[in-house]
């Protein structure tokens, strides 16, 4: 494995780009527009909701597959490449398919689509860093990987955003899928592979089986936080009844179950899956599950944030959904600069004072960032949702600076790619419980007060970088586990 040169980083990392501009626009612009074209407003949430989690389910199933496939992949024009051209060519025409959807069946059907394709590519990307970076300078890779990243989350606010928001979808689509095809044409010409001679011997069922632990331990923790939260809505809901009246009290009952509903599907679902996937080692190496647990609290918070943006911008400024885009877009941005702001100070701070401290002090930065973009409810004024985008964005980059680096210190190092590989794959029930239950949520609650919906649901995404902080107090060291 030869020594990479200062450009190489950029090179085996520019598809990162590509992939993120792709995935940001398809999943924050053009489904939150394009689902509220088709369905009526009062069910718009919970459509939108049922398509992210619908897509989160094909990821999950896909990309580890796609990645195991090509790890035995001996091509001879190398292992990972062909996957990134197949998916990336899939995609092309999916995407068309999402551009000229003209029902919400025609769209959901090409979002599945689209969801298999992407994650041929994204599972096989994911294996260039340990394929051609050398050990020692696999942390810089990492970090530029990290910074296209978020240079994609911008480019998207500032330019794909606003083209849509101006209605021009059609041109939005075709520049996303033109930048894709460039970066995949530079990617496939610059970075370079060696054939595999011989496929591995290690069998795909044990990862797969994982996969399938993980995926059934989000769905118990989907149950139990409806149950929970039915429970605890319906004990709330009784008393307020007393008070108030029915209406007041269904509101009530919903918005405090739902809350609980949210943080009981983190919580149960990590632990299931934990215990599905590593069985006693999960008992034992209890540090590692509630880390998962604290980091999947706030990416709940976070990718919901994303995605629901357009809707409560809609609501709270009063404004059409082509405005509430770009606003939407601007927000995002916002929040991807001051992310990548956050993210160099963060590393050095956190190798000072250790990462516990700042993965608490992101979520108690992104409860206040939260909570100014409430307000702008009532105070509906662009510079207040700009601050709302900056301090979010500087919680999350501090929190996702620093968290991974706390999880590395709780695995086994023999089995660190297995314990880091089940967080990963816990990481797509962020996104399920956040929009799959945050949606209906916001839907009922509309229905008895207009803006009451928006208002709960981004207040439980409040409470979840709040929780996610206090789910520290779990995590009782950060020595390495044996």
């Amino acid at each position: 494995m030869r020594r990479l040169r200062w450009y190489d980083y950029v090179t085996i990392n520019l598809f990162w780009l590509g992939l993120n501009i792709r995935n940001t626009a398809v999943g924050n612009v053009f489904l939150p527009f394009l689902v509220d074209s088709f369905v009526r407003p009062e069910v718009k949430n919970s459509a939108l909701g049922v398509m992210r989690t619908a897509g989160l389910i094909i990821a999950m199933l896909v990309q580890p597959a796609m990645g195991l496939l090509s790890d035995r992949s001996t091509s001879r024009f190398g292992r990972r490449r062909p996957f990134i051209v197949v998916g990336v060519l899939l995609d092309l025409v999916f995407l068309a398919a999402v551009g000229l959807s003209r029902s919400y069946t025609a769209l959901l059907i090409a979002v599945l689509l689209q969801q298999f394709s992407a994650n041929i590519s994204h599972g096989a990307v994911q294996g260039l860093i340990p394929d051609l970076v050398p050990e020692d300078q696999r942390g810089r890779a990492a970090a530029v990987k990290s910074i296209l990243e978020l240079v994609a989350i911008i480019l998207v606010g500032l330019t794909i955003a606003r083209m849509v928001g101006a209605g021009q979808l059609g041109w939005a689509v075709v520049a996303t899928g033109g930048t894709l095809l460039l970066i995949t044409v530079l990617t496939v010409w610059w970075v370079k592979e060696t054939p595999l001679k011989e496929a591995p011997s290690t069998p795909l069922a044990g990862p797969m089986k994982r996969v399938l632990g993980i995926l059934a331990g989000i769905v118990v923790g989907a149950a139990a936080g409806i149950a929970g939260g039915a429970v605890v809505g319906g004990i709330v809901g009784l008393v307020v009844l007393l008070l108030r009246g029915r209406a007041a009290a269904m509101a009530v009952g919903v918005g405090i179950g739902g809350m609980v509903a949210m943080a009981t599907a983190v919580v149960v679902g990590v632990w299931a899956g934990a215990l599905a996937t590593l069985g006693a080692h999960a008992r034992r190496n209890s540090n590692f599950a509630w880390w998962v647990v604290n980091r999947l609290l706030f990416l709940a918070a976070v990718t919901s944030i994303q995605g629901f943006a357009p809707y409560f911008l809609m609501y709270a400024f009063g404004v059409t959904r082509e405005a509430a885009t770009a606003m939407s877009g601007t927000l995002i941005s916002f929040v991807g600069v001051f992310m990548l702001a956050t993210a160099l100070p963060g590393g050095w701070l956190s190798d000072r004072i250790g990462p516990r401290r700042l993965v608490a002090l992101g979520g108690i930065v992104a409860v206040v960032g939260t909570a100014i973009l409430l307000s702008t409810i009532w105070v509906p004024r662009l510079p207040v949702m700009y601050l709302a985008g900056a301090v979010i964005g500087l919680g999350t980059g501090l929190f996702m600076t620093t968290n991974w680096a706390m999880g590395t210190s709780l695995v086994p190092p023999a089995e660190a790619g297995r314990y880091l590989g089940i967080s990963n794959l816990a990481g797509a029930g962020a996104g399920m419980v956040g929009s799959g239950l945050g949606g209906p949520l916001a839907d009922y609650l509309n229905r008895y007060r207009p803006g009451l919906g928006y208002f709960a649901i981004f207040a439980c995404y409040g409470l979840l970088f709040a929780l996610s902080t206090i789910s520290l107090r779990a995590v009782r060291s950060q020595k390495r586990a044996g």
